[in-house]
């Protein structure tokens, strides 16, 4: 497999995470977005779009978005390194909607397009782009935390562990999701504090190998 991605995308890194988690081998190609080199003709031939992650599958076909590669990363190789989805519907359905709480209510707010858009073409100055910014991403968090309250008072009424990541003992998509949105807000300096549950589940997410191995800056095109 190929990826094409970007070391900064929070897409491709939730990508770069779930190939990790699955133990599955793939080769990176880079894809710059600042230089432009996603609007390369090369490239919207191959995805017929200009964004990242594409993934190309052994079989050479070309898969796009993120949320659609890691589920088909699940779906062929369902056996192989960490499950993303749980085994029961109900846990599956409470994975998905945390995970689209990131992927779908916070990202796109605050995606390289739409920030470039509010500096080029509607002349907002940089404190206010990364005002901007930090309202959308801690506003999310906290939604995200008030779920994550929900849910361990409902796996405590279940009489099921308290979850160690944001649904139980091991890692799923929907920390997938969470790890990139956190390494965005500490780059732009977003609050963290008061988010004891989301906190403590990147911090679990941090000490295993395989979201150290996918961070942007263990990528070959990492620039600080």
């Amino acid at each position: 497999m190929k990826l094409f991605n970007y070391f900064r995308s929070s897409a491709s890194f939730r990508v770069r995470i779930a190939l990790q988690l699955k133990g599955l081998g793939y080769d990176y190609i880079p894809v710059h977005l600042v230089r432009g080199e996603h609007h390369d003709p090369a490239y919207t031939g191959r995805v017929g779009d200009a964004l990242v992650p594409t993934l190309l599958t052994d079989d050479g076909v070309a898969l796009f978005q993120s949320m659609a590669i890691i589920e088909y990363l699940e779906d062929t190789a369902p056996g192989q390194g960490c499950a993303l989805l749980p085994a029961d519907a109900l846990g599956r359905a409470r994975v998905r909607a945390l995970a689209q709480a990131v992927a779908c209510d916070i990202h796109p707010l605050n995606n390289l397009r739409v920030l470039r858009y509010l500096t080029h073409e509607l002349g907002v100055s940089e404190a206010q782009k990364n005002a901007w910014y930090s309202h959308w991403a801690r506003s999310g968090l906290e939604a995200f935390e008030r779920q994550l309250v929900l849910l361990a008072q409902q796996r405590a009424a279940q009489g099921l562990a308290p979850s160690v990541y944001c649904w139980g003992a091991a890692p799923t998509l929907a920390d997938c999701c969470l790890v990139p949105h956190v390494f965005n807000c500490q780059r732009f300096n977003v609050p963290l504090q008061g988010l004891p549950l989301t906190m403590a589940a990147f911090a679990a997410c941090m000490a295993l190998p395989a979201f150290q191995q996918a961070q942007p800056s263990a990528c070959p095109d990492y620039q600080p």
